[in-house]
């Protein structure tokens, strides 16, 4: 049997998330404790009590939710003596989580991570006014149809597909308008469902392109070492190991498509039957069950989770 590790994006976040890890490992709390200085920021206190609306700014959200992972994934290694490298045959994550997976495994630094997190979030937030662009998930169609939907809602305006998430669950991104235009457009069509998400920036869309251009001077700047298991690129659907290629991969992913289907899909083909979702939520689970019913998929966010994988990993 091979496994992967995988991580997850932004809308699994929720107050409170991985306060009981705090409490209950000195290695969780030290991952916290660092995140927060790297940050100069009491990112921890957003996450355990802060107002909900605090935590879902991107900027925030981002580096929450990589700290919530790497608390796991450091108690995993210091406590239960587990090599990421050698127990997975590759990691994944879905957005931002994408950075969790190469810091899961050494190749970037968990500061460094932070400071990227933060600073693609505030990026991403800076490239389109508030107001200004939107997200929806329109289930029930599939790709090739959403596809034509965007281009025929776009007039003029960007709407893309942003994710593909699972069979029948695909969302665009782009100017607010032009998503209006694709929900109304989903629902002539035949979808299920197709609703507007509460997001304030369309990421994975070409209106995030001066975030992009941000963040590969600063993904230039980073030191990343090869990754020592394959990493998943959500632009390419594959798995990476060469640095140069991952850091341009990274860039790509700030406007590309995030093609977690597809990602799924190749690492089962690759021997994968058992994936381990780590950190907050179910989100990546449910979408492996969706994806292919045959692929064992737990979600690890507990004390309990935690010594329960450690224990069958042994």
């Amino acid at each position: 049997m091979s496994r992967a590790f995988i991580f997850p994006g932004q809308g699994s976040q929720s107050v409170n998330m991985g306060k009981d890890l705090f409490e209950a490992f000195a290695e969780a709390r030290a991952v916290f404790e660092e995140i927060d200085e790297s940050l100069s920021q009491n990112l921890s206190k957003i996450i355990f009590e802060g107002a909900e609306d605090e935590l879902n700014l991107t900027e925030n959200t981002q580096p929450a939710l990589m700290a919530v992972s790497m608390a796991i994934i450091s108690v995993l290694q210091k406590q239960g003596g587990i090599d990421i490298a050698t127990t997975c045959s590759f990691v994944a994550g879905h957005s931002l989580g994408e950075y969790t997976a190469l810091t899961a495994i050494g190749a970037l630094k968990l500061s460094d991570t932070a400071r990227l997190l933060k600073l693609r979030g505030q990026t991403m937030q800076k490239a389109v006014p508030i107001g200004t662009g939107a997200m929806a998930a329109i289930l029930g169609l599939e790709m090739d149809d959403v596809e034509a939907i965007a281009k025929e809602a776009a007039d003029d305006e960007i709407c893309e597909c942003a994710n593909d998430n699972s069979p029948g669950q695909i969302v665009v991104s782009g100017h607010k308008g032009a998503v209006e235009r694709a929900v109304a457009l989903a629902s002539e069509k035949g979808a299920k469902r197709a609703l507007i998400l509460p997001v304030s920036v369309p990421s994975h869309s070409s209106l995030m392109q001066p975030a992009a251009e941000i963040m590969a001077g600063a993904l230039a700047e980073t030191d990343m070492i090869a990754p020592p298991i394959p990493v998943m690129c959500n632009v390419t659907a594959q798995g990476e190991n060469d640095t140069d290629r991952i850091r341009g991969l990274l860039v790509d992913q700030m406007t590309g498509l995030v093609r977690w289907r597809e990602s799924v899909l190749w690492m089962r083909d690759q021997g994968v039957s058992d994936m381990v979702e780590i950190g907050a939520g179910k989100v990546l689970s449910g979408l492996a069950r969706r994806i292919d019913k045959e692929i064992t998929c737990e979600s690890v966010s507990t004390p309990e989770g935690i010594e329960a994988l450690i224990e069958k990993l042994k």
